[in-house]
């Protein structure tokens, strides 16, 4: 059985799962209703992504796009939108840490929250294969490996960030935090988000005026310190990632938008 096929069979069964658990639980209390000014399906915004070490230097090491699928995807008689999330090594950067990485989420369109998770990672021979089913009626997150009960409204990892781009940060000030709570690894997190000002942002495609948060990441392997991530998003209705920064164990990573398409919104922050 060839990649593709396997991968669509596990596709197949999933969606199978999800729409008998999620019609089961369909006659509990309706969902919340979140509103959306910030993104649309068809969007895509896409980056360069940099890796700077003592060793290296500062080497173009890949890319990575975030695109919401423009078709409507109905999971047990809730409209989702299909974001997929992908990260890809390039060139000679492989052979210092080949990075291969898919992300999907079904994000209720109503409820900005995930019915279904599709994780599917190698980062430097590392793999990993997981599937979520979210229950947003019960509270339940439904895994490959376990089931786990969950917060109301709970996020993934990659829904999380549509989730943040709804709120209104026009009256944020500095120091200010939004939390927001998410599964991964069958555990449940929550991450704050710090405020830390407005800042315009040159890149290769032109200015930018910017949010600059500082979110809360997991320490361990990768990371060394909680806040070490640097986010610059859009000061406009859409808030889409400019760039981001952020030091880990050996280095740092930077990714830069390169380009974008879709979206809801002029990209009135670009300035020049």
């Amino acid at each position: 059985m060839n990649n593709l096929l396997k991968y669509n069979l596990a596709g197949f069964l999933t969606f199978f799962i999800a729409g008998v658990f999620m019609a089961q639980a369909g006659h509990g209390p309706d969902l919340r209703k979140i509103e959306n000014t910030a993104f649309q399906r068809g969007e895509k915004i896409t980056y360069r992504v940099f890796y700077d070490s003592f060793i290296t230097g500062n080497v173009n090491a890949g890319f990575a796009s975030l695109e919401i699928r423009p078709e409507n995807e109905v999971i047990a008689g809730r409209n989702t939108m299909n974001v997929v999330g992908i990260g890809r090594t390039r060139g000679a950067f492989n052979f210092f840490f080949r990075v291969v990485n898919r992300y999907e989420t079904y994000l209720d369109e109503e409820a900005i929250v995930p019915l279904l998770f599709i994780r599917r990672i190698n980062e430097g021979g590392y793999k990993k294969s997981q599937d979520v089913v979210f229950n947003q009626f019960d509270n339940i997150a439904i895994s490959n490996t376990a089931t786990v009960p969950v917060i109301p409204n709970v996020q993934d990892i990659i829904s999380a960030f549509y989730y943040l781009r709804t709120y209104n940060y026009d009256d944020a000030e500095v120091g200010d935090i939004f939390d927001v709570s998410f599964f991964l690894d069958d555990s449940v997190y929550v991450s704050r988000v710090v405020f830390d000002g407005r800042e315009d942002v040159n890149t290769r495609i032109g200015t930018f005026r910017t949010l600059r948060f500082k979110p809360q990441v997991l320490t361990g392997d990768v990371f060394s310190q909680p806040y070490p991530m640097t986010l610059w998003i859009s000061d406009d209705k859409n808030k889409i990632p400019v760039m981001i920064q952020s030091g880990i164990i050996v280095g740092s990573i930077k990714m830069e938008l390169v380009e974008y398409s879709g979206l809801k919104n002029p990209l009135s922050s670009k300035i020049r």
